[in-house]
């Protein structure tokens, strides 16, 4: 018995999830995960660079495929990067406020052509920022001088996911603590990212972001290996290893017997 061939992992979010492909890193966690499941679900990165989650909930209508086209079968919405971007700052804003953020994560989550296809749904949180990357990136690359993200409010718009997710019963990946506990960080710490607290350039969050706030492949990659993880534990039925392929092998005499 066969998969089916238009069957979707469907991945929902800002430039975190449309910079998974590209290999500019060296490692791209959309792309791992494409070829993990290849010829097992076909992996759509609907990433959208510098949306918010108003943005992303106004266009979902038009980029979800109807469920008799394609179904979906695991949905990950990772947005907050975005939305957790300080108010009046430079043009074009992105940000949204906190409450609109959860509003529009539960819109997302309960709009009709989600819950037609009946999707496994994944609400991942925003990583954490480094305060001095994101700075000196605004600096160098924008002639931007003020302060447009900061660590604490990063953290409230990854709170907010959790807080959702639980609303909902939904399940949630958390990036945000992953990150934090892989460069070292502990609850009633200092919080890392911030410019008052001092970090390792090999160990801490520079080693994991590239300009304070995307990824570099070694955060690509525990992206890609904390998702792997969750599927395991939370639908093992749906990893590659338990998937059957869309197509038989080159080699399966009975499926090319009337060939």
């Amino acid at each position: 018995m066969f998969g089916t061939a238009q069957d979707l992992i469907f991945l929902f979010g800002d430039s975190i999830t449309q910079a998974g492909f590209s290999q500019d890193q060296g490692f791209g966690w959309v792309a791992a995960l494409a070829s993990a499941y290849v010829r097992k679900l076909n992996v759509v990165n609907a990433g959208l660079g510098g949306y918010n989650t108003r943005k992303g909930l106004y266009k979902l209508p038009i980029l979800l495929p109807p469920p008799e086209h394609a179904r979906i079968r695991i949905l990950t919405i990772f947005f907050g990067a975005n939305d957790s971007r300080l108010p009046n700052t430079s043009q074009p804003t992105q940000d949204v406020p906190l409450e609109d953020f959860k509003a529009n994560l539960k819109s997302i989550v309960l709009h009709p052509l989600v819950k037609a296809h009946g999707a496994r749904v994944i609400l991942i949180t925003p990583p954490p920022i480094d305060e001095r990357m994101c700075e000196h990136t605004d600096r160098t690359t924008k002639g931007i001088y003020e302060v447009r993200r900061t660590a604490e409010t990063t953290s409230r718009y990854a709170q907010a996911v959790r807080d959702v997710s639980k609303e909902l019963n939904v399940t949630h990946l958390d990036i945000w603590s992953a990150f934090m506990k892989k460069a070292g960080w502990k609850f009633g710490d200092p919080l890392m990212g911030s410019k008052a607290v001092p970090q390792n350039f090999e160990t801490g969050l520079p080693s994991l972001l590239s300009d304070g706030l995307h990824l570099t492949a070694k955060g690509n990659r525990l992206v890609y290996e904390e998702l792997m993880r969750l599927l395991q534990n939370t639908w093992p039925d749906q990893t590659p290893e338990a998937l059957p392929r869309t197509l038989p092998g080159w080699d399966d005499v009975e499926a090319w017997k009337d060939l």
